[in-house]
């Protein structure tokens, strides 16, 4: 409470140097109390003093509690002329709070004077008193637990009394013991004790708010005094102290010497240092003994052991358990089963090389170490040197040839395993059969078989890197002994990408059967390596590759096949598959002088690997060669010309790049109409011949009826009936220009020129035409003729230029060949119905 009051002062001060000198010491806040019990209210008064000169006689007090304004009840004025203003504070749920008293002077809120309001609980009454005599500080020892917090400052005080009798009656105080630093511990010293009479011991609490006293406890010192624990010692072998028995520990403790004057009883507590098992205890043992024989333990196992004493038969406190020893109890005798394998080999007819090998399958969870192991003949004492004295789980040795029999044992210090006898059988029992394996993980393989009739009592499974080596060294093996089974998995030393070979054979009654191998991967990995392509032969549209097969490799997966692949200099890729055999590759379709890429893959089940890429061209054509191409395209060309060209002629269709000619003058044309199309087409002659005259008329002769010539069709039913003379109709020129041969010009500009045709369809000779003058005038507005570039047509003719007739002197017209007429294709000859149309 006085820290309390200082910091409540010393706040306060420092608000009165804030205030105006003129507001000093003008108002205080009387309080019931500083210190409440939290959850009450609190009723406070503020009184300001008739010294204030500047305050006016209607100045207004104002509450604040921390820093919320709070409503006054009331406000009076008293006969000293002082104001007063009282406040019943609300129920206080906060340990601290701070409540100022105001007043409003200048516009301005001034604080004329504080104080400080405490809550709390009052103590609680401690519990759980324990005193202890500790013989090496030679004090009463007493502590406790103080309660529950109260918010408030609280004072420990451990008091105390002696007595007589049951600490009824209070004979002498003892000085107060106030514990240090807060801390709920007090020793009272020896020179305030009578260590065999009784006291009575409580511890006092004390705040602002009340008083705590916990019960009563009653007790001589000597009655609660506790020992240091002892310390535990090993019992070293000695001439006198035989070694301990199989699964027995020997040890000793020396007790703390301030304490050897009292009788003292003793536990000890063991737990093996492996697994989960619990503390195991020990007792009483009686402190005179000092060493003790501990069994009943396992073999061959490491024990932590612990120990702690107590006064007794009087009343005391178990001390506290020793620093832990750590002992290993004797070994006994190995308890194991021995499988055993083993190989011979005839050096000569007197004597076999025999390899052994074995394994220790423990019989009982704690058997004995092995320390190693012993090979020797059967029936001879340990006198005989043993064939065999080695830690390794085999051995080899020489037998005469008669020897069927040797004896296996372990042993260590505590003595021998069982006799193991190893009886080297004949292979004379049937063969296994379907010997398979499979793969389950990189690490372990499944070996599988069929088992033979009649079943076997066991197997022996053996596996190594490869073909086992004569030592045996690489090799590892185990044994099945149950017979009925078809299979076991190995995981003892099984790598990935290893060959392994691995042999089963069969254990009968008193034979063995024939050994079976088989090789296996756990894990294969792809080639590393593709065999090299080279080139053998080349041609233009071939080429021929080969390469030499690669070798297995161990821990490689054997190949499946090959695959080729070639691309072209347009990025044309090609690919062809071969099996693992081949070792060859002839190339066909290729193109001549091109560029080809060409690479090998090789694959198998784990994966594939490429070869290096091959670069070749294929050989050019000669030019021999070259010419016969370059004909036969020729020919090919040609070809396809004329088979167009005869199709064009051949058409039946209207030839729409020449002009119509239009009926001259309701001439006999008008009623010349074409009842059928001409299916072969002639060679006309050339447009461009200049002496070819234009033609304007057409006039058909008829003669008497005479034998058909030769070149008369012998076949009227046909689409071709007219004579292949009169065929065609063809305007030879343009009307409106003058033509350039000699013969009889109008002086007219009108005059048209007409033509007579000669000949009959019965005649030996060939028809002919007949140009005269004429002054009929055609039409206007004839579309002239095309030109000769015009007409494709009409270009040229193979035929040759047929022979004019010798023109009659009498007529002004001049003879022609009919086939100077491509139009009269399309004329009807009237009269020579029987001639068939022209």
């Amino acid at each position: 409470m006085v820290e309390l009051g200082t910091w409540s002062l010393t706040r306060a001060a420092l608000l009165i140097l804030m205030l105006p000198r003129s507001l000093e010491e003008c108002g205080r806040i009387s309080l019931p109390a500083s210190t409440v019990r939290l959850g009450d209210s609190i009723t406070a008064s503020c009184t300001v003093s008739p010294n204030c000169s500047r305050l006016g006689s209607e100045a207004q007090i104002l509450w604040k509690l921390e820093t919320e304004p709070q409503p006054g009840e009331r406000q009076r004025r008293l006969e000293d002329g002082s104001q007063e203003s009282t406040i019943t504070l609300p129920p206080l749920h906060h340990p601290r709070a701070l409540l100022s008293c105001c007043l409003r002077w200048e516009n301005t809120l001034q604080i004329l004077d504080q104080a400080e309001l405490v809550a709390g609980y009052p103590p609680a009454a401690p519990h759980n008193l324990s005193c202890l005599m500790n013989l090496t500080t030679n004090s009463l020892i007493c502590q406790w637990e103080p309660g529950p917090d109260n918010h408030l400052p609280t004072n420990f005080t451990l008091k105390s009394f002696r007595s007589r009798g049951n600490c009824q009656t209070q004979e002498e105080p003892i000085p107060d013991c106030v514990p240090k630093d807060a801390e709920s511990r007090c020793s009272i010293p020896r020179k305030h004790l009578q260590l065999y009479q009784n006291m009575g011991i409580w511890v006092q609490a004390e705040n602002a708010l009340g008083t705590g006293k916990s019960p009563e406890l009653c007790l001589v010192p000597m009655d609660v005094v506790k020992l240091e624990p002892p310390t535990l010692w090993a019992l070293a072998p000695s001439p006198e102290v035989a070694p301990p028995q199989p699964g027995c520990l020997l040890l000793r403790w020396e007790l703390w010497k301030p304490s050897l004057y009292i009788d003292q009883k003793c536990e000890l507590r063991h737990q093996p240092q492996l697994g989960e098992a619990s503390w195991a205890l020990v007792g009483p043992l009686l402190s005179q003994t000092l060493q003790y024989e501990l069994c009943g333990l396992l073999p061959s196992t490491a024990y932590t052991l612990q120990m702690r004493c107590v006064r007794w038969p009087l009343p005391g406190q178990w001390s506290d358990w020793s620093p832990s020893l750590i002992l290993t109890t004797a070994q006994q005798a190995p308890i194991v089963r021995l499988d055993t394998w083993w190989r011979q080999r005839q050096l000569d007819p007197r004597t076999v090389a025999v390899q052994l090998f074995w394994k220790p399958v423990p019989l009982d969870k704690y058997s004995g170490q092995i320390q190693a192991y012993l090979v020797r003949p059967p029936g001879q004492a340990g006198a005989v040197p043993a064939l065999c004295n080695t830690t390794e789980l085999s051995c080899s040795f020489r037998l005469p040839s008669v020897a069927r029999e040797v004896v296996l044992v372990a042993y260590n210090t505590a003595g021998t395993s069982r006799p193991t006898p190893v009886v080297f059988l004949e292979s004379r029992g049937p063969p296994l059969a379907r010997l398979h394996t499979t793969a389950r993980d990189p690490h372990s393989l499944w070996v599988g078989w069929e088992p033979p009739s009649p079943r076997p009592r066991g197997y022996v499974i053996e596996w190594g890197p490869g073909a086992p080596s004569p030592s045996g060294s690489n090799v590892t093996w185990k044994m099945e002994h149950n017979g009925t089974i078809s299979g076991t998995l190995l995981q003892e030393n099984i790598r990935p990408f290893q060959l392994y070979e691995i042999t089963v054979t069969p254990l009968y009654q008193d034979t063995v059967g024939p050994s079976q191998h088989i090789y296996a991967y756990s894990q294969e990995m792809a080639p590393s390596h593709t065999p090299e392509l080279h080139l053998k032969h080349i041609g233009k549209t071939w080429a021929q590759l080969e390469w030499e097969p690669q070798t297995p490799e161990l821990g490689k997966s054997p190949l499946t096949h090959y695959t080729v692949f070639w691309t072209n200099a347009q990025d044309q890729s090609f690919f062809t598959i071969l099996n693992a055999s081949s070792h060859g590759l002839v190339l066909h379709g290729l193109e001549p002088a091109s560029l080809y890429h060409v690479h090998l893959m090789a694959s198998s089940k784990a994966g594939s690997t490429n070869s290096t890429g091959l670069t070749l061209m294929t050989l050019a054509l000669e030019e021999s060669e070259l010419h016969v191409l370059l004909g036969l395209f020729g020919l090919l060309i040609l070809l396809i010309c004329l088979c167009g060209a005869s199709r064009f002629c051949c058409r039946p269709r209207k030839n729409r790049l020449w002009p119509s000619v239009p009926d001259p003058a309701h001439s006999s044309l008008g009623s010349w109409v074409p009842t059928i199309m001409v299916e072969e087409a002639f060679q006309l002659p050339s447009l461009r011949d200049p002496g070819m005259p234009p033609i304007t008329k057409i006039t058909v002769l008829e003669e008497e009826e005479k034998k058909p010539g030769p070149w008369e069709s012998s076949d009227s039913s046909g689409t071709c009936g007219l004579p292949t003379l009169v065929q065609a109709y063809v305007l030879q020129g343009d009307p409106r220009t003058p033509s350039t041969q000699p013969q009889s010009q109008s002086s007219t500009n009108d005059q048209v020129l007409y033509g007579q045709v000669l000949g009959s369809p019965t005649g030996p000779g060939p028809g002919h035409y007949l140009r005269c003058d004429s002054t009929q005038p055609l039409l206007g507005g004839l579309t002239p003729s095309p030109k000769f570039y015009e007409n494709l047509w009409f270009q040229a003719s193979p035929l040759g230029t047929p022979e004019p007739l010798v023109p009659n002197q009498d007529d002004d017209c001049v003879f022609g060949p009919l086939l100077d007429f491509p139009l009269l294709q399309g004329l009807q000859v009237h009269g020579a119905e029987g001639l068939g149309g022209i």
